[in-house]
């Protein structure tokens, strides 16, 4: 299915996308459709089209265009506090053993409709894999099992060695480095397959560079985002 929304910059309007359809921002793709410079007479908007895989359950009906406050994770008890998040402990440590591996796992963090959860492992490089696709894979597992446990509303997010946090840094770096190659050949570079969240980081980075614009290519999850130089308009 796809939306479109309009904001007074790109994260806005992904904001307002996210509230409205219920979806987490990895949960959706954008498309960039139009984008109004803020002058003297005019006002200055972001409008975008996002593609989600599925139709939400619900879109909210009385939802007013407020951005809710973004709420900050909760740390507290890494121990289980009910059977749900027992069972989710229970069944990612199983999945892990099945590979060959042993570790722990504890809660990380709760906040409204999401839990995060640490794997502690000696095997961390292994859990993690290239570019995070088995770290991907077996949140993806832990997620469909929440959903069987009746918990759709809940989302699960997995880390290790605090990779989700250093990969977000290493793409922001990636972003603006690839902004500047991009400036001084005057061409597009085409960057590796990336997830849908990895993707909006290289987009929602670059937004404000006037000169440097960014797509997305390619089919399925894994997409590539073309940076290219676009010029002083």
């Amino acid at each position: 299915m796809t939306y479109e929304y309009e904001g007074r910059t790109e994260k806005e309007a992904i904001e307002i996308a996210a509230a409205e359809l219920g979806l987490e921002r990895d949960q959706f793709d954008v498309e960039r459709l139009e984008t109004q410079k803020k002058s003297l007479f005019k006002k200055g908007y972001v409008r975008i089209r996002v593609h989600t895989v599925d139709t939400p359950e619900h879109v909210n009906p009385e939802f007013d265009g407020t951005i809710p406050k973004t709420q900050k994770h909760i740390f507290a008890d890494p121990l289980p506090q009910d059977e749900f998040e027992e069972k989710l402990i229970d069944f990612t440590a199983s999945v892990i053993r099945k590979m060959g591996y042993d570790a722990s796992v504890e809660i990380m963090f709760r906040e409204d409709h999401k839990i995060g959860m640490r794997l502690n492992s000696s095997h961390s490089s292994i859990l993690i894999g290239r570019k995070g696709k088995n770290l991907d894979a077996l949140q993806l597992l832990v997620n469909v099992y929440a959903g069987r446990l009746g918990r759709e509303d809940i989302r699960i997010i997995l880390d290790t060695e605090n990779y989700r946090i250093r990969r977000e840094e290493s793409l922001v770096r990636l972003a603006y480095n690839t902004a500047d190659k991009v400036r001084m050949s005057k061409t597009s570079i085409l960057l590796e397959p990336m997830n849908p969240f990895e993707r909006r980081l290289i987009h929602t980075t670059l937004n404000d560079i006037n000169d440097v614009e960014t797509k997305s290519e390619g089919e399925g999850l894994y997409k590539q985002v073309r940076v290219i130089y676009k010029g002083l308009r």
